[in-house]
């Protein structure tokens, strides 16, 4: 759709998480632009997902586990005061966010958190939707499967550093870019030592300096896996090799990244640490809204800083871009073994120190493993991502036990 008059059709992938939230405060504030045409949750809370369609006259909504009869009530309540009924489609299960993927729409909002929403992430190409992406997982495990779905400019990055590379890659041809400098906060334990890190508990992984974000994702931050994530992401979106993309700590989080061309020219994007304008620009792409965020107030003294980063303190970043390099499958099993990983740490039965080793052990158990005969360097389909998938989620476990 080009009419910037015309309202766009909208799914919106994690509705109840923050980036869905945030997604339907940018429709909210911009009536007339956006019609939210399926929502879809996990389902932990149903009534905000059915405060949510009932505001917007959703006629489509999933949700991924729970009971039918109960998303029915929950939005029945939500519609006894207004004295409306809507007649809206309900699916519940396992595949309900990827029927809601394959709606006719003109974007497709993916907020999910996981690898869970590479289904979603095909349907909505295969769909030819225009796809928000801020699903990071499901183009890192499903890599050059996803890119060949994806036709050119179909995929919009909504996360804050590769939305903005796509903005500084406006300044120049693809051919003119000399390197993707991704910026990072440096999480809350920017600094330091890698001995210092051996005792820091859940509650501090999850104090974020910046960003309020869920539980996966804010101790991604911490550990930097979600920075090595991101590296990852920076080559399939942008097809830069990994020699070309540099990871720089900048503990404001106000430049998002920058993009160095070959005459020495370095733009950046600057703004606040908040998600709302990568989420206003994934949504409207390639137009800007009217006062999504309040810009940066040049006329405050203020100074902000960049550093390299500890790769000794931090290694999945360094992880990563082996990961990365490797190709394939490899990205899913770092992937997998860090989502068990996590939910272990937060368990307390490993340490933080422990969450990066052992995705380090399953990867090496990956490359080392002779049960596999396929070539692990290559992404046949979706059943060989999801078996590397669940051969790492397995074996994370089973090293785990043995801790």
């Amino acid at each position: 759709m080009t009419r910037s008059d015309a309202p766009r059709d909208v799914v919106i992938l994690g509705s109840t998480g923050s980036i869905g939230t945030q997604a339907l405060d940018v429709c909210r504030a911009h009536p007339g632009r956006f019609r939210v045409v399926a929502l879809s949750a996990g389902g932990s809370d149903l009534g905000l997902l059915a405060r949510q369609a009932v505001e917007f006259d959703v006629p489509f909504v999933a949700v991924a586990a729970g009971e039918q009869e109960d998303v029915e009530s929950a939005v029945r309540e939500v519609e006894r005061p207004t004295g409306r009924r809507v007649d809206r489609e309900i699916a519940v299960g396992p595949q309900a966010s990827t029927l809601a993927a394959m709606r006719p729409a003109d974007v497709v909002l993916n907020g999910i958190t996981g690898s869970i929403g590479l289904m979603p992430t095909l349907a909505a190409l295969r769909a030819g939707s225009t796809l928000a992406l801020a699903n990071k997982e499901s183009l890192i495990v499903g890599g050059d499967l996803v890119r060949a779905v994806a036709k050119p400019g179909q995929i919009v990055p909504v996360d804050s550093e590769h939305s903005a590379i796509a903005q500084c890659l406006r300044a120049g041809r693809r051919e003119e870019v000399r390197r993707l400098i991704v910026t990072a906060s440096g999480g809350p334990f920017r600094g330091r030592s890698r001995a210092e890190l051996a005792d820091v508990t859940p509650d501090q992984a999850l104090a974020h300096p910046n960003f309020a974000m869920g539980r996966v994702i804010t101790t991604n931050s911490a550990t930097l896996v979600n920075k090595g994530l991101e590296v990852i992401e920076a080559h399939l979106l942008f097809d830069v090799g990994f020699d070309d993309i540099t990871v720089v700590v900048h503990p404001q989080q106000q430049i998002h990244s920058m993009v160095e061309f070959r005459d020495g020219s370095t733009i950046a994007q600057a703004g606040p640490p908040r998600m709302l304008v990568p989420i206003g620009l994934g949504l409207a792409w390639p137009e800007r809204l009217d006062d999504i965020d309040a810009p940066c107030d040049w006329s405050a003294a203020q100074s902000w800083d960049f550093a390299p980063l500890d790769e000794d303190a931090f290694p999945a970043v360094p992880l990563a871009y082996r990961v990365g390099r490797e190709g394939g499958t490899f990205p899913a099993v770092y992937n997998a073994a860090n989502e068990i990983c996590v939910d272990a740490f937060h368990e307390r039965r490993i340490g933080f120190l422990d969450i990066v080793d052992t995705i380090a052990r399953v990867v090496d158990d990956w490359a080392d493993s002779s049960d596999v005969t396929r070539d692990k360097t290559r992404a046949e389909n979706v059943e060989t991502v999801l078996a590397a998938d669940a051969w790492a989620r397995r074996r994370a476990h089973d090293v785990l036990e043995r801790a």
